[in-house]
C-alpha cells in the first residue's frame, strides 16, 4: 500500500514537471497529512502562544511550492526535502519578525542529544541556528541538509536517507558529526 502511494505521488510530481497544472491540486490529498505531521512536530518545539500554527505553516509552504518554477521533482522524498527547506525559511522569516519586535539577547541552549532550544528562546535562537546552518552548508552540504530535514522538516533518519539517496547509517553518521559541530559553534556565542 505504501509503495503504491509513493509511486502515485511520484507520478503526480512527474505530471507537475510536465506542466500539468491540476497535478498540484491532485498532490494535496496525498501529502497534506504528512506535511501536517511534520509541521506539528516542528511547531511542538515552539512557544505555546506562537502565532504561526501547523496548518498555517503547511499552507504557506504549499503556496510557496506552488509558485516555484524550474523544480524537476524527482520523487516523494525530494518533495519532502524541498518542503523542509521551505518550512525552515518560513520559520526563519517569522522568527526574524518576532526578534525584531523583541530584540532580546537570550543564550542558546543546545543539547548534544538533539537540537533542543527552550521555547522562550526559540525565536532568537532559530535565527542563529539558521546562520550556523548556512556556515555548515559551506563546509559540508550533506550534513547541513540532514540537520535541516531533521530540525526544520521533522523527518526521521529513514526519510532523510530516502530524500538524500544515502543509507540510514550515513544519515546517522552525518547527524552525529553535524550535531557536534553545531554544538561547538552554538556554544561559542
Amino acid at each position: 500500500m505504501q509503495n503504491e502511494r509513493t509511486a502515485e505521488i511520484t507520478q503526480i510530481l512527474q505530471d507537475w514537471n510536465s506542466g500539468n497544472e491540476d497535478a498540484k491540486e491532485r498532490l494535496v490529498p496525498f501529502v497534506y497529512d504528512e506535511l501536517k505531521r511534520q509541521a506539528r512536530i516542528l511547531m511542538s518545539r515552539e512557544r505555546p502562544n506562537h502565532t504561526l500554527q501547523p496548518t498555517a505553516l503547511v499552507h504557506e509552504a504549499f503556496m510557496r511550492i506552488a509558485k516555484q518554477t524550474g523544480i524537476e521533482w524527482q520523487n516523494r522524498s525530494h518533495f519532502y526535502g524541498i518542503t523542509s527547506r521551505l518550512m525552515r525559511q518560513i520559520l526563519v522569516d517569522h522568527a526574524r519578525t518576532h526578534a525584531a519586535d523583541k530584540r532580546g539577547s537570550n543564550a542558546i541552549h543546545f543539547s548534544v542529544d538533539d537540537v533542543d532550544i527552550p521555547i522562550e528562546e526559540r525565536a532568537d535562537s532559530i535565527l542563529i541556528v539558521d546562520q550556523v546552518l548556512d556556515r555548515l552548508s559551506a563546509i559540508d552540504e550533506h550534513q547541513a541538509k540532514v540537520v535541516e530535514m531533521r530540525f526544520f522538516g521533522g523527518l526521521n533518519n529513514a526519510e532523510i536517507a530516502e530524500a538524500l539517496g544515502i543509507s540510514e547509517r550515513s544519515v546517522v553518521r552525518e547527524w552525529g558529526s553535524a550535531r557536534l559541530w553545531l554544538f561547538r559553534e552554538l556554544t561559542r556565542k
